[in-house]
C-alpha cells in the first residue's frame, strides 16, 4: 500500500472537525514536515552540506489550508543543488501546491538578506525540516545577527511597509469586509512586532499577551474562510461571514465581527504605540508650549499631568490638543482618564460644547483622537450613546465601515463641507449622530430622533438648535432617497422635499450632510451620477422655497431641439453616446420595455429613464446606463435595439438564457430580498408612482416594463436604483383614469407585477 500523498494527508487535518480551528495550522504544518522529510529522504538522502528549510508561515508552523507553502534548499556551494531542489519542488507542483521556492547557498543567502526585507524576515522564522542542522542553524543565527546589527535600518523600512500595507488594505476593525492577514489590525501587524522585537524592541509581558490573544482570534477566523472556501484569500467577504461564525461557535455573523473588530483594535492600537516609539527615538524631541493647565508633552505625547476628576474639561482639552498638535495621547494619561473622568454634568460646564465641537471640525485629524480614547472607553464618558454603536457591522456590501467608524468617517467629511453652510457646528454634531440609533432595536431613524434631543441639550445647544439637529436626523436619508427615486421634474416632487426642509439655511445643512453621509458609506453610495440628482434636487427646492419655483413643465427637459426634430421625422432613430441611450419611435405599447430588453441582453445596467409623447403620435424613450469596464460598442446596441422594436430578437428566451449565468454568479448574494410593491397617488403630478423592491436579476426592468404596458399603463419616467442585490425600480405611470385610485385596480397591477418576476426567480 503506498503512503498517501500530501493533499490527502492534509485534507483529513481540514476536515477532521475534533481539531479545533487554532490547531490546525500546527497540524498542517506537521504533516508537510512528515512528508517533506521522508520525501527529502528517498530523494536527497544527504546530512551534510545541503538543507531543506521552511519560511515565514509555515517556519512558524503556522499553516492555513490555503497557504503558500514557503521552501528554501540550502547548501554549501553544491554544483549540484538546482537538481537535487527539483526533486522537491516537482512532486508538490504535481499535486497541485502553490511554493514559494529558491535554492541559495549560504553566502548568497544573507548577502540577499542584508538588501532584501521580505528575504530578512521569512528567514526569522526559519526552521529545518531535513538535511543538515547546523548548515541551518549556521544561516538562521548569521541572518538574526545581520538583522539585529542593521537594526535601525530595518525598523525604518519595517515601519514604511506597515504605513503602505495599511493604506493599501485599510483596517481589519472598521471594515465590514476586513483583510485578517494585510489590514491594520491584522496578523501581519504581528509579525511585524515580532519582527521589531528581533531587533531588540521591547514590549511588556502584559502587551505581549494581550497580542497573542487577540491574534488566535485572526487566526481562528482565516483558517476556518480557507477551510470553507477552499481558496486562498484573507478577505472575509460578506457572504462568507455566516458559514465562519457557524463554525466557531458564534451565535452569528455580528458576534464574529464583533470579536474581529475587538481584536483587530488592541492589535492596531499596540502596533501603532511601538511604532510611533521607535519612530519617536530616531527623531528630534518636538517642543510644543500647551497652555492648559494640568497637560503637558512629554517624549512626544500628551501627557496628563491634572486630576481628570476635577477637571471635567481635561479629557476634552486634551483631545483637541492632540488633533491640533498631531500628537498622540499617551497611554498611562488614557489609562487615567478612563480611571478618574467622570461623565460630564448635564448640561455640560461652559466651554465643554464648543471644545466638543472644535474636535469634530477636525476632520480626518480626529479621526485616530476619538478611537484612542473610546478604546480606552473615555469617549463614553462623553457620549454615553455611543456604546452599543461601539465595533457594530452593518452586514451589508453597500457600507464599507462598523457603524462607529462610518459617524466619525461623516463627520470627517462633513468638516471639509462646514464652509457651505452658516451653521458648521450643527452640521459635524448631526453628522456624528445620525446614525446614533443604529446600536438599537427599532428603526435608526426614529429611535436617533429620541436620542439627539437630550444628547443636544446636555451639550448646551439650544432648545431651537436641538431641533434642527432632531430634524437633521429625521431627514438625512430625504435627499438622496429622492434624487434616485422620484421624478425631479415633476414639480409636486420638489414641494413635497421643500415642505419637509422649510427654510434654505436647514436645506444647505442637509445637502452638506448627504454629501458626507454618501461619502463615508462608500463608493456604491456617492458618483458624479448620484452628486448631480442631488445637487440638481437642492437647487430645485431651494428656488422653489424662494417663490421662483414657478409651474410645471410641459415638456420633458430632455427633449431637445435635436430630439424634436427626429421626432418630427416620423422614423425610428436609435442613437447610443457615452452613457445615454436615445430611442425616437412612433408610439406604441412595449416600445419601451422592449428597449430596457435589448440593453439587458448587452449587459448594461439602467439608472435612469425617461419617456415623453407628442401629440403627433411619436414617443423618445432615454436610458442613462452604468458605463461598464470595457467600452460600450454602441452599434451592436443600437443594432440590438432596433431589432427588439421590430420583434426580431427573442427577447425573453435570450434573457433566460443569459440570466442562468447570471444566477450562478450571484448564488452567494448577502442577503435574500423580498418582493414588494406600492403605489402613491399623492406624489405626483397627472401620474401614479409605483415602486418595485426585488432582488436583482437580469431582465427585471424588461419584465416589469411590459408588464406595465399590458396593463394598459404609459410609463412617463424611471428611476432605477441597485444596492448590492436589491433594485429599487420607480415608475411614474399614466392611464385614462389618473391617477390609479381604486384599490382593486392596484391589486391586480401588483399581482400582475409579482408574476412577471417569479418567471426570472
Amino acid at each position: 500500500m503506498t503512503n498517501p500523498g500530501l493533499v490527502e494527508r492534509r485534507r483529513k487535518v481540514i476536515e477532521n472537525r475534533d481539531v479545533e480551528s487554532w490547531a490546525i495550522p500546527g497540524a498542517l504544518a506537521e504533516v508537510t514536515d512528515q512528508f517533506l522529510s521522508d520525501l527529502y529522504e528517498r530523494e536527497i538522502s544527504s546530512d551534510k552540506g545541503i538543507a531543506l528549510v521552511a519560511l515565514g508561515g509555515y517556519g512558524r508552523q503556522e499553516l492555513a489550508p490555503a497557504s503558500d507553502i514557503d521552501l528554501m534548499l540550502i547548501h554549501d556551494e553544491r554544483e549540484d543543488a538546482d537538481l537535487l531542489a527539483d526533486r522537491i519542488w516537482y512532486p508538490l507542483w504535481d499535486e497541485g501546491f502553490k511554493l514559494g521556492h529558491s535554492v541559495r547557498s549560504i553566502d548568497q543567502t544573507l548577502r540577499l538578506a542584508a538588501t532584501d526585507l521580505e528575504t530578512a524576515t521569512s528567514l526569522l522564522s526559519g526552521r529545518c525540516i531535513a538535511g543538515d542542522n547546523h548548515l541551518v542553524d549556521r544561516l538562521l543565527a548569521s541572518n538574526e545577527k545581520q538583522w539585529v546589527e542593521h537594526g535601525a535600518a530595518r525598523l525604518e523600512e519595517l515601519a514604511r511597509n506597515v504605513s503602505r500595507r495599511h493604506l493599501l488594505s485599510g483596517e481589519v476593525a472598521f471594515l465590514l469586509e476586513p483583510d485578517l492577514k494585510d489590514g491594520r489590525g491584522g496578523m501581519r501587524d504581528v509579525h511585524a512586532i515580532d519582527w521589531a522585537v528581533r531587533a531588540g524592541i521591547e514590549v511588556p509581558v502584559h502587551d505581549s499577551e494581550r497580542l497573542a490573544d487577540a491574534y488566535r482570534v485572526l487566526l481562528e477566523a482565516r483558517v476556518e474562510l480557507h477551510r470553507l472556501s477552499g481558496k486562498r484569500g484573507d478577505i472575509l467577504l460578506l457572504e462568507e461571514q455566516d458559514s465562519v461564525a457557524d463554525s466557531l461557535g458564534d451565535h452569528d455573523a455580528d458576534l464574529l465581527m464583533s470579536r474581529i473588530a475587538t481584536s483587530a483594535r488592541t492589535i492596531a492600537y499596540l502596533s501603532d504605540e511601538i511604532w510611533r516609539h521607535i519612530e519617536s527615538d530616531s527623531n528630534d524631541q518636538l517642543s510644543l508650549d500647551v497652555a492648559v493647565a494640568g497637560l503637558d508633552v512629554i517624549d512626544n505625547e500628551i501627557v496628563v499631568v491634572g486630576d481628570p476628576s476635577t477637571d471635567p474639561l481635561l479629557v476634552l482639552h486634551a483631545a483637541v490638543q492632540s488633533m491640533h498638535s498631531g500628537l498622540p495621547i499617551a497611554r498611562h494619561s488614557l489609562m487615567l482618564l478612563a480611571e478618574r473622568q467622570t461623565a460630564l454634568p448635564d448640561p455640560w460646564p461652559q466651554g465643554a460644547r464648543d471644545l466638543f465641537v472644535d474636535l469634530l471640525g477636525g476632520g480626518s485629524r480626529s479621526i485616530p483622537v476619538i478611537e484612542s480614547l473610546d478604546y480606552f472607553e473615555v469617549w463614553t464618558h462623553l457620549l454615553p450613546e455611543w456604546a452599543p454603536n461601539r465595533s457594530r457591522p452593518q452586514r451589508n456590501v453597500y457600507h464599507r465601515f462598523t457603524v462607529d467608524r462610518h459617524l466619525l468617517e461623516t463627520v470627517a467629511e462633513a468638516s471639509r463641507l462646514a464652509h457651505r453652510v452658516s451653521r458648521p457646528d450643527l452640521l459635524v454634531v448631526a453628522s456624528l449622530l445620525h446614525d446614533i440609533g443604529k446600536g438599537y432595536p427599532g428603526d435608526h431613524t426614529e429611535v436617533g430622533m429620541t436620542l439627539v434631543g437630550p444628547i443636544a441639550t446636555r451639550c448646551g445647544f439650544s432648545e431651537v438648535d436641538a431641533k434642527v439637529l432632531i430634524r437633521l436626523v429625521e431627514h438625512h436619508l430625504l435627499l438622496p432617497d429622492v434624487a434616485t427615486r422620484r421624478d425631479l421634474e415633476d414639480m409636486q416632487t420638489i414641494r413635497g422635499v421643500a415642505e419637509k426642509v422649510e427654510t434654505v439655511e436647514f436645506l444647505e445643512l442637509l445637502a452638506a450632510l448627504t454629501e458626507a453621509d454618501s461619502i463615508a458609506t462608500g463608493p456604491t453610495a456617492w458618483g458624479d451620477w448620484k452628486a448631480h440628482l442631488v445637487e440638481t434636487l437642492a437647487e430645485a427646492t431651494a428656488t422653489f422655497i424662494s417663490g421662483e419655483g414657478g409651474t410645471r413643465r410641459r415638456r420633458r427637459s430632455f427633449v431637445t431641439e435635436e430630439i424634436e426634430q427626429l421626432m418630427a421625422g416620423g422614423e425610428t432613430v436609435v442613437q447610443g453616446a457615452g452613457d445615454t441611450v436615445t430611442i425616437v419611435a412612433p408610439d406604441r405599447a412595449g416600445t419601451f420595455s422592449r428597449a430596457a430588453g435589448a440593453l439587458a441582453l448587452r449587459g448594461l445596467d439602467v439608472l435612469q429613464a425617461d419617456a415623453y409623447s407628442s401629440n403627433a403620435g411619436m414617443a423618445v424613450s432615454q436610458f442613462r446606463v452604468a458605463e461598464p469596464d470595457a467600452p460600450v460598442d454602441w452599434v451592436r446596441v443600437t443594432e440590438d435595439v432596433h431589432r427588439c422594436l421590430e420583434g426580431l430578437l427573442a427577447i425573453d428566451a435570450r434573457i433566460e438564457e443569459r440570466a442562468h449565468v447570471y444566477r450562478r454568479r450571484t448564488a452567494l448574494a448577502a442577503k435574500e430580498v423580498s418582493t414588494s410593491v406600492t403605489f402613491d397617488v399623492e406624489s405626483a403630478t397627472d401620474a401614479t408612482i409605483v415602486e418595485v423592491r426585488t432582488e436583482d436579476h437580469i431582465g427585471v426592468l424588461y419584465h416589469l416594463t411590459r408588464t406595465l404596458a399590458e396593463m394598459g399603463l404609459d410609463i412617463r419616467s424611471a428611476k432605477i436604483q441597485t444596492l448590492s442585490n436589491e433594485v429599487v425600480d420607480t415608475f411614474y405611470v399614466t392611464t385614462s383614469r389618473v391617477p390609479i385610485l381604486e384599490i382593486g385596480h392596484q391589486r391586480e397591477i401588483e399581482a400582475a407585477l409579482r408574476h412577471s418576476l417569479k418567471r426570472i426567480e
